[in-house]
């Protein structure tokens, strides 16, 4: 057990009451180490995610959301704390063919079907390594203008990712959202972290869903974050649209674009200004 001292071991069972025997490195973990134990009495394996300078209470909350909330199917958290997220183990295996993203779009249809009485959430929480402002709100457009574009545009700005100029094209294109968006019918619970590396195929079906980043919002914004990495395709949409019927016109065209805005943002907060030349491209669309 490289990865675990004798200390964390401890911790672990005595949060588990089982002994961890070896710890095996999983990919991700924008924030700490992930790696699957295996335990000495051979029972079901867990997965831990290791953070000593703390930052994963937030993914243990959004988790437990989730779990209480809806049906979607994620890891059942075991322990939470800032420095040690304690989970069930999804296996997860294949590609995300047809029928797998048939299935997904079931689970996420259900899921958007979960209303909420505000935009955001009651707490603030995480997407990747970066902080999620979730105040709540009873506009989306003033939600995901303030809270989403001119929020993580300032980080990025801060981080070097935008330049002032860039940084005051944003605003001009955030001041004249509302000619290119529409309010939803209701704020609807979302996963927000909609991507491939999330999204654990179980040969046709999903096996699960992980590393969130919840809040209510607009669905659009989850469906179009779920294109931009090519995760899903025409069978994800054509079953999503049977059992949540949504305004195709325009989305795939414009809105689309607007809604990725938001993860091209948090890629240039935490990736570099390459990401950041991408969203002024889309904004270059608008202005």
């Amino acid at each position: 057990m490289s990865q675990i001292d004798a200390g964390l071991r401890q911790q672990i069972a005595d949060a588990l009451g089982r002994t961890p025997t070896a710890a095996t490195p999983l990919p991700g973990g924008c924030i700490g180490e992930v790696v699957k134990l295996t335990f000495a009495d051979d029972g079901e394996p867990a997965v831990a995610k290791l953070a000593r300078g703390g930052g994963l209470e937030p993914e243990g909350f959004m988790l437990q959301v989730l779990n209480e909330r809806s049906e979607l199917p994620v890891p059942q958290v075991l322990y939470s704390d800032d420095t040690l997220l304690l989970m069930t183990f999804i296996d997860g295996h294949g590609s995300l063919n047809a029928a797998a993203q048939r299935d997904a779009a079931t689970h996420i249809a259900r899921l958007h079907a979960v209303r909420g009485a505000a935009f955001g959430l009651e707490r603030d929480t995480l997407i990747g390594p970066l902080h999620q402002p979730n105040p709540q709100s009873d506009r989306w457009l003033d939600f995901f203008r303030d809270h989403r574009l001119r929020y993580m545009a300032d980080v990025a700005l801060a981080r070097g990712s935008l330049d002032t100029r860039q940084r005051d094209q944003i605003e001009t294109f955030a001041s004249k959202l509302a000619q290119y968006l529409d309010e939803p019918a209701h704020p609807a619970l979302l996963h927000g972290d909609l991507w491939g590396g999330n999204v654990l195929p179980g040969g046709d079906r999903i096996a699960g869903f992980i590393d969130p980043a919840v809040y209510y919002g607009h669905p659009e914004i989850e469906l179009a974050f779920s294109t931009l990495f090519d995760t899903f395709g025409q069978p994800f949409f054509d079953r999503y649209a049977e059992l949540a019927p949504f305004e195709a016109a325009g989305f795939f065209e414009a809105r689309r674009d607007i809604y990725n805005l938001y993860p091209l943002l948090v890629h240039a907060a935490a990736f570099g200004p390459g990401w950041g030349a991408q969203a002024m491209r889309t904004i270059a669309r608008f202005l």
